[in-house]
């Protein structure tokens, strides 16, 4: 079935908004909720209740941005495109929103929908050099298919079941890795404060004995990139570390090259660091690997297990208190740098290695949970835009089938809710 397209400006009103003079201190902390584009970044639901900023009714009257009804459609309409909610209360927005106002005709959250199914195209119409921006006129042409009322209706309440499954499935992964540090706190205590009084140890002595234990990348001429071949031993960097993710990129150098620079090559088990930028960055080499080195951006920590896990140490140097720490002795002028002097010196509180090995464990469980939620959220993300496809094109006609496919999907995050509150 083929819906009949629909200009927006035939079907709503388009609002922009403004922005009142920052200087002046009467115009703010008043009543009015007053939204930017940044407000609509994590929103887990269409719609928007409050604002951060408010504004008085003086900041109001100084500037031409509108109140809007309840029920519009909030578009942002540059820095970026595509953000997108319905306020339940009257609010206004500064100039970054083409807003939206619906008419008799048009179902709120079927509009949110279709926007949304919509972005990419919306975001092709932007215009300008310093930041791309959607104007009102161009946008007072862009058609919707608009079927009737009931069928609207009928669409945005199936897209919004589908979008609310996804949802809670975010929300669980979310959860599992907000678990993780809940449980390194419980069991060890902040590491800044150790109300534990666990004995304080410098990076260095938790270190291997090996001359190579703790290690930057090569430095100057002895990496440059004519010596990088096709394939051989791999080369490490910050992309592999940002991502954690070890199997990325495709760097190698052939074996002689590998023999001069072993000094830096990597084992299993091994910490890497990133050192400069995005520093503080970190992953585990895993057991299995492709043999290689680290570049210069990098540093490794092989560890004397004896004393400290890997998995402990990952999580330790990831707790705010050791990257408080990190932070303020890190140097540079347009970046920050850590070195390995530094990260020698840092200092970390040890609890016993039996005690970080039932945390090893426990942490095995909420990741093997976790992966269940990802796969979840993975399938219920593909439920949602496979919907999302189907219902402007006029494909959406199986409700029963619809329900019964979301209806799996809810089961599986009801079952994993439950599981969560296990640990």
């Amino acid at each position: 079935m083929k819906y009949q397209l629909v200009k927006l400006s035939d079907c709503c009103e388009i609002i922009s908004g403004s922005t009142p003079s920052r200087p002046v201190s009467e115009y703010w902390n008043g009543t009015i909720p007053w939204v930017t584009p940044k407000d609509l970044t994590d929103l887990d639901t269409p719609y928007i209740h409050d604002a951060p900023e408010k504004i008085t009714k003086a900041g109001y009257d100084s500037c031409s941005t509108v109140l809007l009804p309840k029920n519009s459609v909030l578009l942002s309409s540059r820095a970026p495109i595509g953000h997108l909610a319905i306020n339940t209360v009257e609010m206004c927005t500064n100039q970054g929103f083409k807003s939206l106002i619906p008419n008799d005709s048009v179902d709120s959250l079927y509009l949110f929908f279709c926007l949304k199914w919509m972005k990419g195209y919306l975001v092709s119409l932007g215009t300008g050099s310093t930041f791309k921006e959607i104007s009102k006129a161009i946008l007072s042409k862009v058609e919707i298919p608009l079927p009737s009322l009931q069928e609207q209706k009928r669409i945005a309440a199936v897209l919004d079941k589908a979008d609310r499954i996804r949802q809670l499935n975010r929300q669980l992964v979310a959860k599992y890795e907000a678990l993780t540090q809940s449980v390194f706190l419980e069991i060890f205590g902040d590491p800044a404060r150790n109300e534990k009084c666990w004995p304080i140890y410098r990076i260095e002595e938790v270190a291997s004995k090996d001359k190579y234990s703790i290690k930057a990348g090569p430095f100057g001429s002895a990496l440059k990139k004519e010596f990088y071949v096709a394939k051989g031993y791999k080369i490490y960097g910050q992309e592999q570390v940002i991502r954690d993710d070890l199997s990325f990129g495709e760097y190698y150098i052939d074996e002689a090259k590998y023999r001069s620079l072993e000094s830096c090559r990597i084992q299993a088990g091994d910490i890497l660091i990133s050192l400069v930028g995005t520093y503080g960055k970190i992953s585990i080499v895993p057991e299995n690997f492709e043999p290689g080195i680290i570049n210069p951006r990098l540093m490794k920590i092989t560890l004397n297990t004896n004393l400290v896990l890997p998995v402990f140490l990952k999580k330790l140097l990831q707790s705010q208190g050791v990257r408080n720490q990190i932070e303020n002795v890190s140097r540079g002028g347009t970046m920050d740098i850590v070195n390995v002097g530094i990260m020698k010196n840092i200092e970390i509180p040890l609890p016993p290695i039996e005690l970080q090995k039932n945390f090893v464990q426990t942490l095995k469980n909420i990741e093997s949970q976790k992966t269940k939620a990802e796969q979840s959220l993975k399938k219920s993300e593909d439920l949602f835009n496979t919907l999302l496809q189907k219902a402007f094109r006029g494909e959406l006609f199986e409700k029963e089938l619809v329900e019964a496919e979301i209806g799996v999907v809810e089961e599986s995050v009801l079952s994993k809710s439950m599981q969560l509150n296990l640990f």
